[in-house]
């Protein structure tokens, strides 16, 4: 199916949607992070959001904009957590069945939540890509809506809405780093800025052990590669089409970093701001260790996306 991208308008109504559901995230600015990083850095705490994930903003939109038979006819969609969690938050706002296909090493912690909101989970496949594509057959023979986990108009739309309100606290900002799985946040910061301040720049970053968005980006055309990433939210291995037309069009520049840089800035992170992040969360500040000496001196937007790490992860981590 194609889609087309969203406008600037389509960001504007997902806030006005989103102001009855959510609360504004804040954005702090923590001393010893501008210290380390050599710049004023400002950290987007999507993870103070109820599902624990700035993915809550995009389930919202896409499931208010369900026409009536859509609504009932329910919807299925693949995820390994953090999307699930918005499309099940969301469908339970709005009275939805909903159905999602998990890889069948998905995430505990993840999985409980998901179970708490009632949803109904089907496990398949080892990776992501296996559950999406079951996911969309079963959503098929069941004449149910099927979610695309990136490339649908109304998800971008609603997670943009974190960078309008990043643009709102900061106009005079320099950079957005932001982590990219199937992109719809770094598409969506893309659309933002583009419309309130394209001389923002905006960097995506993604694992080296599953660096298909990047390399799609960087070829300019889909690719699919490796997905041997511990980091659950990047952990894609093929770029989508509507979110790398727009990351094409818009982002500055796109970052590699490793599963290891990534622990290591959760690590920082609980140390420094006393905040729990997941990989994926902390990989805009890996990143930004990783280009330093870019930063200096500049206003710098990190988007932590998201802090549902595992109990049994986070032990290994500090062990």
């Amino acid at each position: 199916m194609k889609f087309e991208r969203p406008t600037f308008k389509d960001i504007l109504e997902a806030k006005r949607i989103l102001k009855e559901y959510l609360p504004r995230t804040p954005l702090y600015s923590y001393p010893q992070l501008n210290q380390l990083l050599d710049a004023r850095v400002f950290i987007k705490h999507e993870n103070y959001l109820p599902t624990g994930t700035f993915k809550a903003r995009g389930g919202i939109n896409l499931i208010s904009h369900l026409k009536r038979e859509q609504r009932e006819r329910g919807v299925i969609t693949a995820s390994t957590g953090n999307h699930a969690l918005s499309i099940v938050y969301a469908s339970k706002l709005f009275g939805v069945p909903v159905t999602i296909v998990m890889p069948e090493k998905a995430n505990v912690t993840k999985v409980k939540a998901i179970r708490g909101l009632g949803a109904n989970i089907v496990f398949f496949g080892r990776i992501f890509d296996e559950a999406k594509d079951y996911a969309e057959k079963l959503a098929g023979e069941k004449s149910a809506r099927f979610i695309h986990p990136a490339s649908e108009p109304y998800l971008i739309a609603g997670v943009a809405t974190y960078a309008l309100e990043i643009l709102e606290d900061v106009p005079s900002l320099d950079m957005i780093i932001v982590p990219v799985g199937g992109g719809s946040g770094a598409s969506g910061c893309c659309l933002t800025k583009e419309a309130v301040n394209p001389k923002v720049q905006v960097i995506a970053v993604q694992s080296k052990q599953a660096p298909a968005a990047y390399l799609s980006w960087k070829n300019k055309k889909i690719v699919k590669d490796k997905m041997e990433t511990v980091a659950e939210g990047l952990a894609t291995e093929i770029g989508y089409e509507l979110t790398q037309e727009i990351l094409q069009d818009y982002l500055s520049d796109f970052i590699l970093v490793s599963d290891e840089e990534m622990v290591q800035a959760i690590i920082i992170i609980m140390e420094l701001i006393r905040n729990m992040a997941e990989e994926a969360g902390a990989s805009p500040l890996a990143a930004a260790l990783k280009i330093k000496d870019r930063l200096k001196g500049k206003k710098v937007a990190l988007v932590l996306t998201g802090s549902n790490i595992s109990m049994e992860r986070l032990k290994r981590l500090l062990c």
